[in-house]
């Protein structure tokens, strides 16, 4: 689980930091059109690899606990930001893959891609089957 107080505040320009929503769908909604397309394909990214994966909502942004052997486990969070996306998979996933996210803002157990560029689909969903492995 990730402390609100550190990773999500290091993204700055929180949606979710003024607006309480209820659900996914909701915080979906109410993003700007850009920032939605992004958590849209980021959530298509985690359910293609996980598509046992419990959405949920958790710091008042979506999460997705992570399901293996019929047990749920450890969860990846997503959340939308004015001029990027952030993905929480955790700091053991972070370590593995930093080399290949040199080129992105980084904290330790997030990451974020920037909305004028794509996102790099095939990392991110490398990314969700190592915390998968991970898992107990």
């Amino acid at each position: 689980m990730h402390n609100k107080n550190t990773d999500l505040k290091l993204d700055g320009e929180d949606m979710s930091e003024s607006n309480k929503f209820n659900s996914v769908e909701e915080y979906f909604n109410g993003q700007p059109e850009m920032t939605k397309t992004a958590l849209i394909e980021l959530r298509k990214c985690i359910l293609d690899v996980a598509p046992d994966a419990i959405e949920m909502f958790n710091y008042n942004i979506p999460a997705y606990a992570l399901v293996k052997g019929g047990k749920r486990d450890q969860q990846i969070m997503i959340a939308g930001y004015k001029k990027h996306v952030g993905l929480y998979p955790h700091p053991t996933v972070m370590e593995k893959f930093d080399s290949e996210l040199d080129k992105y803002k980084k904290g330790k157990g997030s990451v974020q891609f920037p909305l004028d560029k794509p996102l790099p689909t095939d990392l991110i969903k490398r990314m969700i089957k190592y915390r998968i492995e991970l898992l107990k």
